[in-house]
């Protein structure tokens, strides 16, 4: 037994252990590699071993996409209510809102405003992954239909990043009524000849794809997104045949003809202020 006092020999060393911090180190959940976590945060948040395209949330996605401090935010306090009371293995709707604004720090799960790209002025959308997995009821719709308006009272292009799990089922009809609404809003967007980019990142689903998410005038995707209305396990299922091998990908969307580019996430900016310079009257 060691004395009192005196440091016990571990066999390797007599120095005290340190413990290494939490959060230093992170996995791809593509290719499995390690990564010290700020280099992949240096890159972009894309995975430096195999270009995996990691979730962002949108205060980093607006950090890498605009101008420094240009991003003006319209109708940040606007939240949802409960039309349904709705109630889900002992959590309640409202529950669930306040445990994801705290886990976030977001109001909802999109935030619109003005700001500039390499100087060009547009409205931008993004929406945020993290909450309720960018799911759209009735706020996400209306700020997107708000978007739309001050983007044609303004005479700007209108940009929406898009990361959905879809429709918000909470909301039930409710939320399925802003897939019409924001198609209208931007069939009325298009009539006055306004530029609609669309940016698809990793997922694009469900209602949302059924709606505003298709309908750019031109509809960019992050390398690898998935991008789709159901989710391939449930195709699988309900058609009981093998799916294609990187079905719902973006690179099989884009060899299909679904979308019309991919883009890389430290090349955004840029593809964005050509397309404005190209196409935005």
């Amino acid at each position: 037994m060691a004395e009192k006092g005196k440091k016990q020999w571990n066999g390797f060393s007599l120095k005290p252990k340190k413990d290494v911090p939490e959060g230093l180190w992170m996995r791809c959940s593509k290719c499995e590699h390690m990564f010290y976590k700020k280099s992949v945060e240096k890159n972009l948040n894309v995975c430096p071993q195999c270009n995996h395209h990691f979730r962002i949330e949108t205060n980093t996605r607006i950090k890498y996409l605009v101008d420094e401090d240009s991003f003006q935010e319209i109708l940040s306090g606007l939240t949802t209510d409960d039309p349904l009371h709705f109630k889900f293995r002992g959590t309640t709707y409202k529950q669930r809102i306040k445990a994801d604004q705290k886990k976030t720090g977001a109001k909802e799960a999109i935030r619109i405003g003005k700001a500039f790209i390499k100087g060009r002025g547009l409205i931008l959308g993004v929406m945020e992954p993290n909450f309720l997995m960018g799911s759209m009821g009735y706020v996400v719709g209306e700020k997107i239909c708000v978007a739309v308006e001050k983007a044609m009272e303004e005479s700007l292009p209108l940009v929406v990043v898009c990361c959905s799990g879809g429709a918000r089922m909470h909301e039930g009809v409710v939320s399925l009524g802003q897939m019409a609404k924001t198609s209208a809003a931007l069939a009325k967007f298009d009539s006055a000849n306004g530029l609609f980019i669309s940016v698809l990142t990793d997922p694009t689903t469900g209602g949302v794809t059924a709606s505003f998410a298709m309908a750019g005038d031109v509809v960019i995707a992050e390398a690898g997104a998935l991008i789709g209305f159901a989710g391939p396990r449930t195709i699988a299922e309900t058609i009981k045949v093998e799916l294609p091998e990187g079905f719902q990908t973006a690179e099989f969307m884009l060899e299909h003809g679904l979308i019309d580019m991919i883009v890389e996430r430290k090349n955004l900016r840029s593809e964005i202020a050509r397309l404005i310079d190209y196409c935005h009257k």
